[in-house]
């Protein structure tokens, strides 16, 4: 079975992978309790800009939901690198940023506030992957998943849609 998809409805199919993918990753981190690192955070930003982005390009003219899906396409690539660029610092390739950490900032208070605070924050190093899965962590995932979304806008900006099955 082939099914057609206009390029409106790629623009939403990304929007939609890339609310599927942020609700994977705050799983992890609400219900699971993996506590995400400065890296992990910074890896959810192009999904927060591509859930609204894709929205609005299905609902654009044609030339503008194009211009949207390779707009999408860029971003998601931008993201695979990001992610890339964390796997790398958790197999020791590249050194992480010097403030990767996890935790509460310190809130206004007196000093013993801020040793109880010291005590139950739990500092998260980018440099450790907190889960793997076939041998990749988070991150890695998060490049796959990153370089299929950005195919997936490529191809169904430059087809005028996409076919999908046999």
């Amino acid at each position: 079975m082939r099914l057609a998809l206009t390029m409106r409805q790629a623009a939403l199919a990304v929007a939609l992978g890339a609310a599927a993918t942020i609700g994977g990753a705050l799983v992890f981190e609400h219900v699971l309790g993996y506590v995400p690192c400065k890296l992990c955070l910074i890896q959810r930003n192009p999904y927060y800009i591509a859930m609204p982005l894709g929205l609005v390009a299905a609902f654009l003219p044609s030339r503008w939901t194009r211009a949207g899906l390779w707009l999408l396409a860029l971003i998601f690539i931008v993201s695979a690198g990001l992610g890339a660029y964390h796997s790398g610092v958790e197999w020791g390739f590249f050194a992480g940023p010097s403030d990767c950490g996890g935790g509460a900032g310190a809130a206004a208070g007196n000093v013993g506030d801020f040793l109880n605070q010291l005590q139950s924050t739990r500092v998260v190093n980018c440099s450790e992957a907190a889960w793997r899965f076939l041998g990749l962590s988070l991150a890695g995932w998060n490049v796959l998943i990153s370089l299929g979304l950005a195919a997936f806008a490529a191809m169904a900006a430059a087809r005028k849609g996409l076919y999908v099955g046999r």
